[in-house]
């Protein structure tokens, strides 16, 4: 997204051009070409989803063309992650390119070892307590009932005469890959009837696509992750400034 004059402008290509993205199926597919890719643009040209839709469906409901309703579509398909992950803005990670975010963005510490080393907060420790459990014999396990964010920010001890925060404390956890979002669902009144924008799903990567997988990276430092990442970036997009890159991607560790 742009502001000219005040307005907010949309960034894509045009209706008949041959290289539009036409389908969520042909994101998802351009995502896992890339690697990942932030929802909208920014200071890296081409480096988002924006960049290759057109701009005129966005936020029209019309679920076959908005990339908006796509981005819920995607989340909750699992092909690929979603989530805050770029510059604290929502993006997408192909599940190939996975564990080497979380390997770099976690430093090589599962939740609890960072939190028992004084590097993650009291407040970040009790949303991930509503979101993980520990069987009799210690591991770790994952609800099964799913809680929308708004739930989980009542749940967790946030609002209202209580911890502050939450909207920071739950995209930081998504920026470090300790949550993405899953899947979104539209609240529900007393009488059972839908209502309002539909809310976030949040989970730990973990319990959709298993530990091994998303730590698959943690035999290497989170510097040689951190490499591969900025490596993919300049290889895919060669004219990309460095600063544009750490902008969204992070510092080297």
């Amino acid at each position: 997204m742009a502001v000219e004059d005040g307005v907010w402008i949309m960034k894509g290509l045009k209706w008949n051009d041959p290289y539009r993205i036409r389908t969520w199926q042909e994101l998802i597919n351009w995502i896992n070409e890339v690697g990942f890719l932030p929802l909208f643009s920014n200071g890296v040209e081409g480096f988002s989803a924006e960049e290759h839709v057109s701009p005129d469906y966005w936020w029209t409901g019309i679920r076959e063309e908005d990339p908006w309703e796509w981005r819920e579509i995607i989340a909750a398909g699992h092909q690929v992650a979603y989530g805050k992950f770029f510059d604290q803005k929502a993006g997408f990670i192909s599940l190939e390119w996975l564990p080497f975010f979380a390997n770099y963005r976690r430093n090589g510490y599962d939740f609890d070892s960072r939190y028992e080393d004084g590097l993650a907060s009291r407040r970040e420790k009790k949303i991930m307590d509503m979101l993980t459990r520990r069987d009799e014999d210690g591991d770790v396990t994952f609800p099964d009932d799913q809680i929308l964010s708004t739930e989980l920010k009542k749940k967790a001890g946030f609002g209202k005469g209580g911890e502050k925060n939450y909207p920071g404390i739950i995209t930081g956890l998504q920026m470090q890959t300790y949550l993405v979002i899953t899947d979104f669902h539209r609240r529900e009144n007393k009488r059972g009837e839908e209502y309002g924008m539909p809310v976030s799903v949040l989970l730990p990567p973990e319990a959709v696509w298993g530990y091994e997988h998303v730590t698959g990276a943690y035999n290497e430092s989170p510097r040689e992750s951190y490499d591969r990442i900025i490596s993919r970036i300049k290889e895919k997009f060669p004219d990309a400034q460095d600063a544009d890159i750490i902008k969204m991607i992070g510092k080297r560790p």
